[in-house]
């Protein structure tokens, strides 16, 4: 078999994996889990009519510390319009979540999901994940791992899209 050929099939196989993976958790139309059930620690914002991006991340995501500084950018953009940034945490230790945010201080909502009970039902497969919510609180666009300048891009179009509805 050769090399090309063997290539296409690892990057078929990772497609239907990671497709695999977005379909088993929450997908686009889904509604925005009640957050209040699942014991988060850290106080969560009102959602009810907000645009909300919904991320989970990681302490040891390096991929999450290139993407909080662009959430914040963002939070702080279209927050004033009704656009509202929860992360979620799933460390373990909470010291590693708190050692993270001292080098990395937002202005949205941080919340620890220390028992996993959000996570494990959200499935989350990529650090980061994130589920961006319209205004009527079901998911319209869904975001795994985050990928720098197209990330931000995407994520800005999409918010501007669903604060115009």
């Amino acid at each position: 078999m050769n090399s090309f050929r063997l290539k296409k099939i690892i990057l078929a196989a990772c497609c239907a994996v990671t497709l695999y993976a977005v379909a088993a958790g929450l997908k686009v139309s889904d509604a925005l889990p009640d957050l209040a059930g699942y014991k988060l620690e850290g106080a969560l914002p009102d959602a009810k009519g907000k645009v909300v991006l919904l991320d989970f991340w990681a302490s040891w995501c390096g991929p999450c510390g290139e993407s909080f500084p662009v959430m914040d950018e963002l939070q702080k953009k279209y927050g004033p319009q009704g656009f509202l940034i929860i992360a979620v945490n799933e460390d373990e230790n909470k010291s590693d979540m708190d050692d993270f945010l001292k080098t990395h201080k937002v202005s949205f909502t941080v919340v620890r999901d220390a028992g996993q009970k959000l996570v494990d039902k959200v499935d989350v497969s990529v650090m980061p994940s994130s589920f961006l919510f319209g205004g009527d609180g079901r998911v319209a666009f869904v975001h795994s791992g985050f990928h720098g300048q197209e990330s931000r891009q995407a994520l800005e179009n999409e918010i501007e899209s669903l604060l115009k509805k």
